[in-house]
Formats: structure tokens, sequence, C-alpha cells
């Protein structure tokens, strides 16, 4: 089994470290919150007092962090540990940000000896305590191969979407679908009720017409429709808003960059940063369906 740094223990990097040490490797942990070091040094990860001490002797290193920034000042910058960073050691970094980032920290790396491949992740919360998120690289088919020892065990879909970089695109690319799934599905929806249609009922019909979609199939945005989603337990859990417009911006940047045409996901992102600026921004990001909603009054 391999050597582990894990660095960003959130709600996505906690339970994804977890089933690596229950995959028999040896994680040593780091993350600002002690709360975070605290859950997974009971699960028998070691816990370090910095990142810098984290990564040293690793043979994998895993970071799972909020924005580029971050993940930039943790390799590169002034505080950045790539100095500790083995020449034999895999950065692999599975925060959702954005592609330049992602090859500006691959390529200031690589000028080091020092592999990396970006790995952003789609399967939520559920997926990662489950162990069965999806992987989307970016890297050296190499690199790729060579990270499915600790991939493996948190995922069980692994994609190689190209060079480093890719991953972010794909990555953003799949979550502007969704986003757009979920808006159209949910005013459906909810037009379908204003006109007296049982919400349940029109659902069946969907999803066994030309309407049917993942939103409809797995994640219903509309209450009580489907059991153990987010909609039927006061959008509780799973992506949040705040989540999906930070993706969103991120697409129309990279749409931006390159010069592609995408009104949808633009109108999409207008839609969740209302949401979002309407106090949801950490509600799942199904609640979208509120929106739609007819007020009393």
């Amino acid at each position: 089994m391999a050597k582990v740094a894990f660095i960003g223990l959130g709600n996505m990097g906690g339970p994804m470290a977890i089933n690596l040490l229950k995959a028999g490797h040896a994680v040593t942990a780091f993350d600002l919150s002690a709360a975070a070091l605290a859950q997974v040094k009971a699960e028998g990860a070691a816990v370090a007092t910095s990142a810098a001490e984290a990564v040293v002797g690793a043979e994998f290193i895993i970071s799972m962090l909020p924005a580029g920034k971050h993940v930039l000042g943790l390799y590169l910058g002034e505080q950045g540990v790539v100095a500790q960073i083995g020449k034999d050691a895999l950065v692999i970094d599975c925060s959702t940000i954005d592609a330049d980032s992602a090859r500006n920290v691959g390529a200031g790396l690589s000028a080091q000896g020092i592999a990396f491949i970006d790995a952003p992740v789609s399967g939520g919360v559920g997926g990662a305590k489950a162990g069965t998120l999806t992987f989307i690289v970016g890297g050296d088919d190499a690199h790729f191969e060579r990270a499915k020892t600790v991939l493996g065990n948190m995922g069980k879909n692994l994609f190689h979407a190209g060079s480093v970089g890719a991953g972010q695109v794909a990555k953003i690319c799949n979550n502007m679908l969704l986003s757009i799934l979920m808006v159209g599905t949910s005013e459906a929806l909810q037009m379908g009720v204003d006109n007296g249609l049982d919400p349940k009922v029109l659902s069946d019909i969907m999803l066994k017409s030309s309407g049917r979609n993942w939103t409809l199939e797995l994640y219903n945005p509309c209450p009580d429709v489907m059991p153990n989603v987010p909609s039927s337990n006061g959008y509780q859990g799973g992506f949040m808003v705040d989540l999906m417009a930070k993706d969103l911006g991120l697409a129309l940047e990279a749409a931006m960059h390159s010069n592609s045409s995408t009104p949808m996901g633009a109108l999409a992102r207008s839609l969740y940063v209302a949401h979002q600026r309407a106090g949801n921004g950490k509600l799942d990001f199904s609640s979208i369906f509120k929106l739609f909603e007819k007020k009393a009054g």
C-alpha cells in the first residue's frame, strides 16, 4: 500500500481520505480545521502540523482545496511545499479550479521534476463517502495509470480527459450542462403543478418520454417525489448552490477564453447567483426549484 499525504479535509476531502485509510494506505493529513484532523485521526490517519510536514516522504500527494489561488499557494507560493516534495512523488489535485491554474501548477512542479495531474471529481458528498466518485483526469498517460493506485479506492469511474488542465475543462462542461438540466426540469415540473398535475405522475411521464434526463431519473428537485434525495430532506446535503455558482463562474471564464457561445450556461449562472444571493447558498443545488414556486399572498 502507498504512503499518501492528503491536504484539505472538507466535506469531500475528509471522506476521501477515510476511504484511503480503509483501503490500507498510510495517510498523513493536514487541514486548518482541528475538528477535521481529529475526524481522520480517529480513523487511523497520522496528522501533520503543516502541509510541508505532511508531504515529506509521500508517494502520492492529494489536495482538495476551494479555489485556484489556494492550490497555487500550496504548491508554488512563498510558503509552498514544492521543496519538500520528493522527486518520485505524484501530485494529484482533486480541487475544482480554473484550467489555467491547474496548468500553471503542473508546469511549476514539472520544472522541479515532480509529476502532476489534475483530477476533479463528480459525485458529491454522498459519492465521496461511498467511494463511488468519478475522477476526471488531465495529465500524462503514465501518470494517469499510476494514479489508479489511489483513485480506485475513492471512486468507481476514472476518465482520462487529456493533458494537464483537461480534467478541469471536462468537469465544468459537465456541471454547466447539469445546471441547465436542473433549471429546465424544475421549471417544467412547476408548470405542471401550476396546471393541476401531480409532480410524481408528471415525472413518471417525462421519464418515459423525450424529456428524460439525469435530474428526473436520480435527483428530482420537487419535494417528496423521490425518496433519499435532498429535495425530500429540506434540500440539505448534496451539492451546494454556492459550489454550483462557483463552477458556473469557472465555465463562463473558460468560455470567454475560448470564445465559446454559452447562452444557456450564462442564464443558468444568473439564476443560480440570484438564488445564492437570496440566502440559499448552503442548500443543495436542486433547491433552484424554489425559484419557480408560486408565492402565497
